[in-house]
């Protein structure tokens, strides 16, 4: 098994291609050991000193490290952590419906303008976050405000708050009035 690694926007954060599927569909985020007990996989990783945070796609899986922790250090023990996993044969995550990675519900009298977001969100904003390691969901709309949750590589990102503004919001703002913001939410 050969694993590529490839670089993030966001420097506490690698992204690993094992040359498989990972999911076969959505996303999972795991921000803290305590949240991975589901997947043997981010339980794997989070035995590897150093690992702050998993984020598993469908090709890839992204880890974030510690502040004090060195790539040179911690990312042999990653790649072997994540050849272990995948070679034991043991489900990435346990239980029906595990993965979800989706946006959130929203109904009312807004319901047109967040299915305007969320498909702008899943054709111009998800892809993009995917291919350096993470996602952005929807999470919430109101008074012309966007909430957005950042997972994986985007959490935590140095660029993130400029790609919020600068992408995002001029993004939405151009193809929906009713858009006059975008923020960040943590979950």
């Amino acid at each position: 098994m050969f694993i590529q690694t490839e670089s993030t926007p966001n420097p506490a954060t690698l992204k690993f291609l094992p040359g498989q599927t990972v999911l076969e569909t959505g996303t999972a985020d795991f921000p803290t050991a305590d949240a991975a007990t589901r997947s043997p996989l981010a339980t794997r990783l989070f035995a590897v000193p150093g690992v702050a945070g998993v984020f598993l796609g469908s090709d890839f899986v992204t880890v974030t490290k510690t502040p004090d922790t060195e790539w040179d250090h911690a990312k042999p023990a990653i790649l072997g952590a994540i050849m272990e996993h995948f070679q034991s044969g043991a489900p990435v995550i346990e239980g029906e419906g595990a993965a979800s990675g989706g946006h959130a519900d929203h109904s009312g009298p807004d319901a047109a303008i967040v299915a305007q977001i969320k498909e702008l969100l899943d054709t111009r904003v998800r892809p993009a976050g995917a291919q350096d390691g993470g996602d952005i969901t929807f999470h919430g709309f109101g008074r012309g405000v966007v909430y957005l949750h950042m997972q994986g590589a985007c959490a935590g990102c140095p660029s993130s708050t400029l790609t919020l503004k600068m992408g995002i919001e001029n993004l939405l703002r151009h193809y929906i009035p009713e858009v006059v913001e975008v923020r960040p939410v943590a979950v």
